[in-house]
């Protein structure tokens, strides 16, 4: 048995989360766990939310609450959204509330620095004398020397989206108080990739197997490496005590550099709670754990250059990551998901209208692997209707109501005289049953939904080749035989939906009368002549209900034209 580290990048407590979020780090991640842990793996999936950085102090101070209290907010929130959509973590902690976190942050310096991995160098700074701070590149705003744009950010430009080096703006202002800021040296420290990547990421990096998008995008950011400042002049943060940084004052963590720790501290958290305070070590420090980090586009370099090099460069033996499936971007209707603009989907609001296992298994299936991919109102009501609602919902009902009409609610045995005849046919002549945990594992998540799919899709060209409707009215023994044989299907079937639909599965389950989880029993695999009878003949029926309601054209219409009304009335208060 392997044991797995799981970890889902840390949602910046800056805002809410949107389906491009969910589908890119966090609803892959529980998938996967869900699948280990169903074939008997051990595993451990930690999150939590990035909580410090100037996005952080710019929002909360907009809003005139305290960083902690701002923080606490948008942590509940992301919190809700993730747990609404069934994603379970071991622990979701916070980089400002996780008790563990500052220590083991200050030891990475620390370490870091005794082992020569640390570079210290003085430059300018925008300083904001009406402040009274050194101003970090998103308290900037200025014209872009690139193209002009009056209102770029000191590290970025909305308008043409170069990478900016705040003391080359035009004009720079400070986005505080609006005062245009001086140029004063401060000094920083610097963690030297370089070196990192010559003595040893580069290497461990050309021995892994990575998904194509992955190993493309970091042979060429390996090329060009270059020493990344790992401080700042800030109130919130992790806190440099003077004595660990020759003196200075006012030095906090750069939040790229504490937030990725936090999968260790939060470990260390998780550890602690369970009565063992360094369990964490059995995880991180264990050459027989596989780490995978699940991460969208933007997090790549961080996960397969700045943070491996951190952990080479402690010398404490930590485990650099086996797997990192990073996604690409995930849009919404041709255009970027934007809060601000209004090109967005209320979460809140969707929830009131669909279910959430349904948007689940639609994010699953149109999930962007390998490239760019998409929300689009119409596909998800397809995925809804045709997908979910017609080939399971449908085979669901049309045998169980079947059975409780005709059958006393009761699973009919299948008869001797005809059970190789129908278990040739149902296994092998009715479609290709594949196992859609194979393809989860192996990081396919949408070729896994559509195994699912196709899975169910046998069941139903068996009921209509049986016909058992018609056998009723002149061999009800072989009928019932019909009919014991897609109960058993239908067992497998809960069980192969599990890692994607947990809910959905369970109320299967049990509907064929069933106890217990049908997620907590092993991983079934493929059925075969010896093992594809689940379901004991003569079981009680459960309650039958229907699984999936279908969505009609009128509702999918006025979901697209609320979403140009609002980014239209948000382009209206710009």
């Amino acid at each position: 048995m392997n044991r797995y580290l799981v970890t889902s990048a840390l949602p910046y407590a800056n805002g809410p989360i949107h389906f491009g979020h969910v589908v890119g780090a966090y609803l892959p991640a529980d998938v996967y766990v869900r699948a280990l842990r169903r074939q008997g793996e051990d595993a451990l999936f930690i999150c939590g939310t990035d909580e410090h950085g100037v996005a952080i102090t710019i929002g909360a101070d907009k809003n005139g609450q305290e960083y902690s209290e701002y923080v606490e907010g948008w942590h509940k929130e992301i919190e809700k959204t993730l747990t609404t959509f069934g994603i379970e973590f071991d622990i979701f902690s916070g980089t400002s509330t996780c008790p563990q976190h500052a220590e083991f942050s200050l030891e990475f310096f620390k370490r870091l620095r005794e082992r020569g991995y640390l570079q210290k160098q003085t430059s300018e700074q925008l300083y904001c004398n009406q402040c009274e701070l050194f101003l970090a590149d998103r308290y900037v705003l200025g014209g872009c020397p690139e193209c002009g744009h009056e209102s770029a950010r000191g590290d970025e430009c909305p308008a043409c989206g170069s990478w900016l080096d705040p003391l080359k703006l035009v004009s720079p202002s400070c986005r505080v108080c609006t005062n245009a800021p001086e140029k004063r040296e401060t000094t920083h420290f610097f963690l030297d990739l370089p070196k990192l990547r010559d003595e040893a990421v580069g290497a461990w990096f050309g021995e892994k197997t990575w998904k194509p998008n992955v190993d493309a995008f970091v042979r060429k950011l390996l090329e060009d490496v270059h020493a990344r400042p790992i401080t700042r002049d800030m109130k919130w943060g992790v806190e440099l005590p003077s004595d660990l940084v020759d003196g200075e004052e006012g030095k906090v963590l750069y939040v790229w550099f504490d937030a990725p720790i936090g999968y260790i501290s939060m470990s260390a958290e998780w550890s602690a709670a369970n009565g063992d305070p360094d369990g964490w070590k059995d995880w991180w420090q264990n050459k027989d754990t596989r780490l995978v980090h699940f991460i969208g586009k933007d997090n790549i370099p961080f996960h397969t250059l700045v943070f491996p090099s951190m952990l080479h460069g402690v010398g404490q033996d930590y485990i650099l990551p086996w797997r990192v499936p990073a996604n690409e971007f995930y849009n919404l209707e041709g255009g970027k998901f934007s809060t601000s603009e209004g090109w967005t989907i209320p979460l809140d609001e969707f929830f009131e209208r669909y279910d959430p296992e349904v948007a689940r298994f639609h994010l699953i299936a149109s999930m962007p692997e390998t490239s760019d991919s998409e929300w689009s109102w119409k596909e998800f009501q397809a995925t809804a209707n045709a997908g979910l609602a017609d080939t399971i919902g449908n085979l669901v009902t049309r045998v169980l109501r079947f059975l409780d009409k005709h059958f006393d609610g009761v699973v009919p045995p299948v008869d001797e005289a005809h059970r190789a005849r129908l278990e040739g046919l149902l296994l092998n002549e009715c479609g290709a049953i594949g196992d859609p945990a194979e393809h989860i594992t192996a990081f396919r998540f949408r070729k896994a939904a559509e195994q699912l799919l196709l899975n169910a899709a046998v069941a139903n060209v068996f009921i209509d080749r049986t016909a058992p409707w018609k056998l009723r009215k002149t061999d009800m023994v072989e009928a019932g035989s019909v009919l014991g044989a897609c109960c058993q299907y239908l067992g497998w079937l809960a069980h192969w939906m599990t890692p994607m639909l947990p809910g959905k599965a369970q109320a299967l389950w049990e509907m064929l009368g069933q106890s217990g989880e049908v997620a907590e029993l092993p991983w079934p695999g493929t059925p075969c002549a010896e093992t594809w009878q689940l379901i004991p003949a003569g079981q009680k029926l459960g309650e039958v209900a229907g699984l999936f309601d279908k969505l009609e054209d009128a509702q999918i219409e006025a979901e697209i034209a609320n979403l140009k009304t609002r980014a239209l009335a948000s382009s209206d208060e710009l």
